[in-house]
């Protein structure tokens, strides 16, 4: 998948994941990260071209929540500025469209969420169906169980390989000083079964930011860019019950009109906030066991809300950067059950 214009991540920075930040209000959270992104590429905020933002009012309780962070970018004098209420990776895709048109040439994306003041599990559940499923109050962890039952029902996976998923995550996580859970973290007892507390995310806050530059731009401002070679995103039926919660098909199309089964990738950044999401990824994206899968230890070992989509996205570019990946995968969903799915091909100039 070749567009008109070459664009690339040329910078990536993210905050400490902690399980409470009450100290802080969002933009106190979220203005380091912004200093620490445009740092890297010697950008002032004047610099930037367009602004795009992910984040939801549910979490933050009040409407219009994202206008307060905009104190942290500086809205004066006046700025290119646009918000999606998504996970920022949707909002790396708006910024990458506004690229493409040429009417930019470099672009802040920043997310952020702070899960720890209420209780996700209800409030995620305003993404039901209103009629029909809303009204059950089944909660994501619930979903999530009948998501994991139906795998081992199907033969694709057992407990012990789901408990080895979360292990070998957070052990990866180890080498990450911003994960939340490091380490040989316990399974520990059945949360909704088959799912115990290690298959499932930590609740935490957190923010990320990226900037996407074109062309000869994104040289001038990073030694080795992270092109983004294609990306697209496709959603499934929002009826549970129509569902194969088995496979992604939409997954798979994201990732085919993406570009990603062109050729191999090395290194996979997958969003998959429960252990046997994974699997259901791995399958959907053919990743053989030759690829890295989240070395940064994933959602498993950070998963603040609206933010860690486009980390797995910071996170590929970053290796990228950093010349351990040539060519890398990286994924981010939104809804139960990964009912939306967004998959980018980051490659690296040849060596």
């Amino acid at each position: 998948m070749r567009t008109a214009r070459d664009i690339a991540v040329v910078a990536f920075a993210q905050s400490d994941h902690r399980r409470t930040t009450d100290e802080v209000s969002e933009v106190e959270m979220l203005l380091p990260v912004l200093h620490e992104v445009l740092d890297r590429t010697g950008l002032r905020a004047g610099d930037i071209d367009f602004t795009c933002s992910g984040s939801t009012d549910y979490l933050a309780g009040r409407a219009f929540s994202f206008t307060m962070a905009l104190d942290g970018v500086g809205a004066w004098p006046p700025i290119s500025e646009s918000h999606v209420e998504m996970d920022g990776a949707w909002a790396l895709y708006e910024a990458w469209t506004k690229l493409l048109t040429g009417d930019a040439d470099t672009a802040l994306v920043y997310s952020y969420g702070k899960s720890s003041p209420g209780s996700v599990r209800d409030v995620l559940t305003r993404q039901l169906d209103p009629y029909y499923v809303a009204p059950l109050w089944p909660d994501s962890v619930a979903l999530a169980a009948l998501q994991a039952q139906a795998l081992i029902d199907a033969g694709e996976t057992d407990e012990l390989a789901l408990a080895s998923v979360a292990a070998r995550s957070r052990t990866s996580a180890t080498a990450n000083s911003h994960a939340q859970l490091r380490g040989s973290v316990p399974q520990g007892d059945y949360l909704v079964r088959p799912l115990r507390t290690g298959d499932c995310p930590p609740i935490g806050d957190g923010a990320a930011a990226v900037i996407l530059a074109a062309g000869d731009r994104a040289r001038e401002l990073c030694e080795r860019p992270a092109w983004i070679r294609g990306i697209d995103h496709r959603i499934e039926a929002h009826s549970l019950g129509v569902r194969d919660l088995t496979d992604s098909p939409s997954a798979r199309l994201a990732a085919e009109r993406a570009g990603a089964f062109e050729r191999p990738v090395d290194t996979a950044e997958l969003h998959a906030p429960f252990s046997s999401q994974e699997v259901v990824l791995r399958k959907a994206l053919r990743l053989g066991d030759s690829v890295r899968v989240n070395p940064s230890g994933g959602a498993l070992a950070a998963n603040p809300i609206m933010a860690a989509g486009l980390i797995r996205i910071g996170e590929a570019a970053a290796r990228v950067h950093r010349g351990e990946s040539d060519r890398a995968l990286a994924h981010a969903t939104s809804g139960p059950c990964l009912q939306q799915n967004l998959v980018a091909v980051l490659e690296g100039d040849a060596r």
